[in-house]
């Protein structure tokens, strides 16, 4: 397919090889207005908004994908076979399913369980283990130990429902798994299908089992350590 996407109006070539994206495109506008210079908007169709500029001297972009797998499959398939992004890392909120999590903690993506059927398009002969990119994820572990902040390592749980109808998160729980989300197991098919890099990191803006909770506003501008170690992952 050409560019301009029915998604995005960028050309080829506004868009760095690595792109940070969060599912909130306010998000990625503070972003871009914080940490970046020389910035360009390269897209605002469906309120989704890309921007490209420099963090320490990199290229790099910075897209929204909205919510849930189907926003972000699309956003991010685009990104990697239509403008030659080769690394895209997901900064986002994640709900805290490991009960020694707290408000402002990061995850570090390792892997994505789903409830999702997205794999369903492959006509795989079993079921897929969607994983992070390790080198994507070793760098990101040795940022956050740099700085001191506090994070875990480990899987996702990447659901269809953000209001489900069910307790399903304490199975979850049993398994090991540290926090709930909506996109990273969409993502790393995308760059796996691909041969491209992905990377999902999450900042804890609530924990369902004790009832913590971040506002909406907190999510779009308080989150910024993910952010930070997220830029540290940026390839020339």
């Amino acid at each position: 397919m050409s560019t301009p996407t029915p998604h995005n109006g960028a050309k080829l070539g506004d868009i760095a090889k690595t792109v940070l994206m969060p599912g909130d495109p306010l998000r990625a506008k503070f972003l871009a207005d914080t940490y970046l210079e020389d910035v360009v908007q390269y897209n605002s169709v469906r309120g989704m908004y890309g921007y490209t500029g420099t963090y320490k001297g990199k290229r790099v972009s910075v897209q929204g994908h909205g919510m849930g797998i189907p926003s972000i499959g699309i956003y991010t398939y685009e990104l990697y076979n239509f403008y030659g992004v080769e690394n895209i890392i997901r900064i986002g909120s994640a709900g805290a399913i490991d009960e020694t999590l707290h408000i402002g903690d990061i995850v570090i993506g390792m892997g994505a369980c789903t409830n999702s059927n997205y794999e369903d398009q492959y006509l795989l002969p079993g079921r897929y283990a969607p994983i992070a990119s390790f080198d994507l994820v070793q760098k990101a572990v040795l940022e956050a130990e740099r700085l001191g902040y506090t994070y875990k390592v480990g899987n996702l749980y990447s659901s269809d429902t953000f209001y489900d109808d069910s307790l399903r998160l304490k199975s979850w729980q049993k398994m090991g798994v540290l926090a709930v989300e909506m996109e990273a197991a969409a993502l790393y098919m995308n760059a796996a299908r691909a041969g491209k890099k992905a990377l999902t990191i999450c900042t804890i803006s609530d924990c369902p089992f004790t009832g913590e909770a971040t506002t909406a506003e907190e999510r779009q501008t308080k989150f910024t350590q993910m952010m930070e170690v997220a830029l540290s992952l940026i390839e020339e």
